[in-house]
């Protein structure tokens, strides 16, 4: 994978220097911008195949930029990993509530930051291939390239993480996961998330999905799973 191009939203000079540098070593197309309104009308007119947002941007932060252009359809496939000094758990959940795809804070190991990189391109490459495949569970319906899911007749508006949780689950009916199995699946090894935060993802999945929610089960002292 190498000569996609990545948009950098990022204010400090030296850290957007330094990204498009190990970017650019690595054979990928690298913009920097300095602003979050920046990087939402470059996103916009060039369509980037990945963009590396801060989240801490002067006027609008990098939550309201992930926002915006998850909410389009134009530009909410295009993979987001959040790069910030902001490592709290509640930091996460919220940048991973706002449609992020990746989540990586500073300081960071740029052979880390590349490998996140290569994988959520090479993630997008493969749902394009799939965009006509589709899940079913039950009475739950899940469009793997369109990111859709249906409880019913009824569209169910889901955060990417949830997305993913349910996507994970749903492909292995019965099958019974550790949280830190389901962090593993979503957002890759070594991943800054506890299983305090899957917990409150599947309770939102849950709530969302209604009756239907019933069918991601609880398994008392080891993790979840899909029906039976």
């Amino acid at each position: 994978m190498a000569g996609e191009n990545i948009l950098i939203v990022e204010d400090e000079e030296d850290i957007a220097e330094l990204l498009e540098y190990i970017l650019s070593r690595q054979g990928y197309a690298a913009e920097a911008v300095d602003t979050g309104e920046k990087g939402l009308l470059v996103c916009r007119e060039s369509m980037p195949d990945l963009m590396i947002l801060d989240l801490m941007l002067p006027k609008l932060s990098g939550l309201d930029v992930c926002r915006q252009l998850k909410a389009d359809p134009d530009t909410e496939q295009i993979p987001i990993i959040m790069l910030t000094a902001k490592g709290e758990e509640e930091d996460i959940i919220a940048g991973f509530d706002a449609g992020a795809d990746d989540y990586v804070t500073k300081p960071f190991r740029p052979k880390v930051l590349l490998a996140r990189v290569g994988a959520l391109l090479r993630r997008g490459a493969a749902t394009r291939k799939s965009e006509q495949d589709e899940l079913v569970f039950e009475n739950i319906r899940i469009h793997l390239g369109r990111h859709e899911v249906f409880a019913g007749d009824e569209k169910v508006d889901l955060t990417i993480t949830e997305f993913r949780i349910l996507q994970f689950l749903a492909s292995r009916p019965g099958w019974v996961f550790t949280r830190r199995q389901i962090v593993q699946a979503v957002h890759g090894d070594d991943y800054p998330v506890t299983g305090r935060s899957v917990d409150v993802q599947v309770a939102a999945l849950r709530r969302k999905l209604g009756a239907d929610g019933d069918h991601i089960q609880t398994v008392r002292g080891v993790g979840y799973k899909m029906g039976d």
